[in-house]
């Protein structure tokens, strides 16, 4: 990340994110990585993909993954609403779409506001989880959206390319 976007204790500098719900949560990634946002639509499924994969989408003659952070997460069941949107990201190398409820805004954040995720059991998987962010009355939980969709379970980049 560019040192002008890193946040740190202390660190007055404010570094955006793009903030959107998932079944009810509020979830925050960085802006820099976001291309667009789409409205869901239609994607072509492909066989023995895993159930977070949706399938993918032709966007300009690029062939884009999209990924269902609902049932990625654990979530429960994905509920497709006018609401429910494609937000596509420019991650490593790769262009890939996330499905998200619905997206709130963009947040600038200070060091100050940024708080390390909470220590919980080992079962509880906090790998991709930057931190919490609080922004008025709000509660941001912070993913590092790069590092997740390139890790090996995503099984969206060979572990050889990764």
């Amino acid at each position: 990340m560019n040192k002008n976007h890193t946040i740190d204790d202390g660190d007055q500098r404010k570094h955006e994110f793009l903030t959107f719900v998932l079944g009810g949560e509020e979830y925050a990634i960085d802006i820099l990585r976001v291309q667009e946002i789409r409205s869901y639509d239609v994607v072509t499924p492909i066989a023995h993909a895993p159930e977070f994969i949706k399938g993918v989408i032709n966007l300009r003659g690029a062939i884009v993954p999209i990924i269902d952070l609902r049932i990625k997460f654990g979530l429960g069941k994905p509920e497709y609403t006018p609401f429910t949107v494609v937000v596509i990201l420019n991650v490593g190398n790769r262009v890939v779409g996330i499905v998200v409820d619905a997206v709130s805004d963009v947040v600038a954040v200070t060091g100050e506001q940024m708080h390390p995720p909470p220590e919980l059991s080992r079962a509880v998987d906090l790998r991709y989880i930057t931190g919490l962010a609080m922004v008025e009355e709000r509660m941001l939980i912070v993913v590092d959206i790069e590092g997740l969709m390139l890790s090996a379970d995503m099984a969206l980049v060979d572990e050889t390319v990764a």
